[in-house]
């Protein structure tokens, strides 16, 4: 997974752990890859993040479903 290109960030051990613990059992095969992952859906385009009228109508429905509208 490294090369070259690749800059190394320190994060304290604790958030370690808590990552650790979360990437296992999944697809991915060391807590770095689960940090890249995670970083690149935070860092998406905003055009990513933008809802469609459907989309937008679900989170309606579980947020009234929650109580909350």
């Amino acid at each position: 997974m490294t090369n070259e290109q690749d800059v190394t960030l320190s994060i304290p051990r604790a958030l370690y752990d808590r990552l650790k613990a979360r990437a296992e059992g999944t697809e991915f095969h060391s807590v770095a890859e689960y940090v890249v992952f995670v970083l690149e859906e935070v860092a998406k385009d905003d055009d990513s993040k933008s809802m469609d009228s459907e989309d937008e109508e679900k989170v309606k429905d579980n947020l009234r479903a929650l109580g909350y509208i």
